[in-house]
């Protein structure tokens, strides 16, 4: 598995320096592209398809959820630790899927990132039952296309045969299975980033919320088709309820931005450095 970061760390501390926003890999927030969130006025009726809030995004499709009952696939959470959320529930531990997913106008480009932040669940159905969860980045108009062999890139997680419920990566040209376990990042809300470095290459990464710049992993390879589509499928434990965090996939934001040059990072980062240093000789 090639795992490294792609951002030098005098570009880190040139973020730090310029006071920019910090990302998960230590690069400086660029201009944001696409936003959008759970606690949108858009969803303060409740989450349904059809729906669009924030900007850069296409509204969202359900095609594939469990029909029945009515409502109780997908809804609006705000128990903690995520707080509002987009919340998926399964309402069965062996055939409930519910299934949602959303356009990225204009594709995610070379230069750019896609941005979550998460709450995974932690309880599978148990061992040889094949169940879990994933998530797609496919290039199409739906968000039920086939299910995963038409994915560009697939994070999954599933307990078959798998008791470590560790996260998979699929691309082109690999197919890992990862040391870190879903009940690791589903501990608390997680960061979930992805950088095209180019039309083909990518760097994923996975980070606590809490501390964006410790990554539980970070992952790169190569893509096989362009991504211009999302998808959260959770096949997972019968939930509860909205507040059933053990068992829901719950997402609170979504955001496409563009990614600056490192080179440029390290400009800024020696300007502020300058402009410090100025301010003290006077």
């Amino acid at each position: 598995m090639r795992s490294h970061f792609r951002i030098s760390s005098s570009a880190a501390v040139a973020c730090a320096v310029s006071s920019a926003t910090a990302l998960m890999t230590g690069i400086c927030s660029g201009q944001v592209l696409a936003l959008d969130t759970a606690s949108n006025p858009t969803y303060s009726g409740g989450w349904s398809a059809g729906q669009n809030g924030g900007s850069g995004f296409g509204a969202w499709s359900f095609n594939g959820t469990d029909a029945t009952p009515a409502g109780t696939y997908q809804g609006i959470s705000s128990s903690p630790p995520l707080g509002t959320a987009w919340t998926m529930m399964a309402q069965s531990s062996s055939s409930g899927l519910a299934n949602v997913g959303r356009s990225i106008n204009g594709g995610l480009q070379a230069g750019q990132m896609f941005q979550t932040v998460i709450q995974n669940p932690v309880n599978n159905a148990g061992i040889y039952t094949y169940r879990g969860f994933d998530i797609l980045f496919t290039s199409g108009t739906d968000n039920n296309v086939g299910g995963d062999n038409t994915s560009a890139l697939r994070l999954s997680v599933f307990d078959y045969f798998n008791a470590s419920m560790n996260w998979n990566i699929h691309d082109s040209t690999s197919h890992p299975n990862s040391a870190v376990s879903a009940i690791t990042t589903g501990a608390s809300p997680m960061v979930l980033s992805l950088t095209l470095n180019s039309s083909t290459d990518y760097t994923l990464t996975l980070a606590p919320e809490s501390n964006p710049t410790s990554p539980y992993l970070t992952f790169s390879g190569t893509l096989v088709s362009p991504i211009d589509y999302v998808d959260f499928r959770d096949y997972n434990t019968a939930s509860s309820g909205p507040s059933d965090t053990a068992n829901n996939l719950s997402i609170s934001s979504m955001e496409v931005m563009a990614v600056p040059e490192p080179s440029s990072l390290v400009l800024t980062g020696l300007g502020a450095i300058g402009f410090m240093l100025f301010r003290r000789r006077k």
